[in-house]
């Protein structure tokens, strides 16, 4: 079998991507990838040289929630059309709504990772201004969307947003995100500190609240600073002056791997999240969570981690100071997020679940071909 899956480079797409991609081509099945936004670094791209079975093809072609992201929509629509018509794909895996009604007689599923109404709803609470770039935005994701022979999404919240502000697509499915548990290590000792990890300037991300409290250890935020699209960049969510919180930047996935492994506790403070990788790995890791209490933070961990009420610094701090208290407390959180996430959320189990959705849209003789 032939799957052709897109990408992009620029958040936690990439490392789903990466764990799809691996896992199908374990299973034997031929992978096209693309991706868009930018051009990988070396770093990201080290995985895909010992996999045989990818025909990789990076691009730089604006990502479809960008501003002026129109007209490099079109062009990689047609560099993906010329893919396409190259590689001979038995079904299309699209990470972007953009390309689900692309012309091609090709089985096509649709992953509903997040998109920018549900988000602006979840963060602004409000419905997002009728603007130009709006109205096309919408248009896009709601044509993608109709012309998918199946829509994914990483949870049931995600999915009633879809639902909510589009329209429910004709072939729903969730498949909860996945991560390889041997990529974390949960066994080495853990250090007095709090780890967030998300985007600075990303609101649903929402690490400023960490700055709003007077911690009772010290808190390491990893996540880049400027915004991916160059139009909005300078805007920053955070202000280290207040040095009551230490930024790390973008780090390395081995770094990364390092700071889940000797932190005591993970702040999950988005107030919109899809499903979020970041608290996976941090589980993986065996970190005591504290998370924000939102309907999909319920959903993916129901009562393995600690909830601070929604959006509310003071609660944050008081759960914070309650698991520092309590060496116990925290061993306990810590591997009840473990145990649930070893059973629920891992690459394999979700792998599994992508290639009998294929097998269901494609036949089973095709995905043994």
């Amino acid at each position: 079998m032939r799957v052709l899956v897109t990408a992009d480079t620029v958040g936690g797409v990439w490392s789903y991507a990466k764990e799809l991609v691996t896992g199908l081509v374990r299973r034997g099945i031929h992978v096209t990838l693309v991706s868009f936004g930018n051009i990988p670094t070396p770093s990201q791209i080290d995985w895909i040289e010992p996999l045989r079975l990818v025909d990789f093809h990076p691009t730089a072609f604006r990502l479809e929630w960008m501003q002026e992201a129109e007209q490099d929509i079109e062009a990689s629509r047609d560099f993906l059309m010329s893919i396409i018509e190259e590689s001979q794909p038995d079904l299309l895996h699209l990470n972007q709504y953009c390309y689900g009604d692309l012309p091609a007689a090709t089985p096509r599923v649709v992953v509903a990772h997040s998109d920018v109404v549900s988000w602006w709803a979840a963060v602004k609470n409000e419905e997002p201004n009728d603007i130009v770039w709006m109205r096309w935005y919408r248009q896009a994701v709601a044509r993608g969307l109709a012309g998918a022979t199946a829509v994914v999404a990483p949870s049931h919240w995600m999915l009633r947003q879809i639902e909510t502000w589009y329209s429910p697509p004709r072939r729903a499915q969730v498949i909860f995100n996945g991560r390889t548990p041997t990529l974390f290590n949960p066994h080495i000792e853990k250090d007095d500190y709090i780890l967030s990890v998300g985007r600075l300037w990303d609101g649903g991300k929402q690490v400023a609240l960490l700055t709003q409290i007077d911690p009772p250890a010290p808190i390491f935020i990893v996540g880049a600073e400027e915004h991916a699209d160059a139009a909005l960049r300078g805007q920053s969510a955070l202000d280290e002056a207040a040095q009551r919180v230490h930024l790390k930047g973008p780090q390395s996935e081995a770094q990364l791997r390092h700071w889940y492994g000797r932190a005591a506790v993970y702040a999950a403070t988005s107030r919109y999240e899809p499903f979020g990788l970041a608290p996976l790995e941090a589980a993986f890791s065996r970190c005591a969570i504290v998370a924000n209490d939102i309907p999909s933070f319920r959903e993916i961990w129901g009562e393995t981690v600690c909830y601070f009420h929604a959006n509310d610094p003071a609660s944050l701090q008081q759960q914070l100071e309650r698991l520092h208290a309590s060496r116990e407390l925290r061993l306990t959180f810590a591997n009840l997020a473990y145990n649930r996430a070893r059973q629920r959320y891992t690459a394999e189990r979700m792998v599994d679940d992508y290639v009998s959705l294929y097998s269901s849209l494609v036949g089973a003789e095709v995905l043994a071909a």
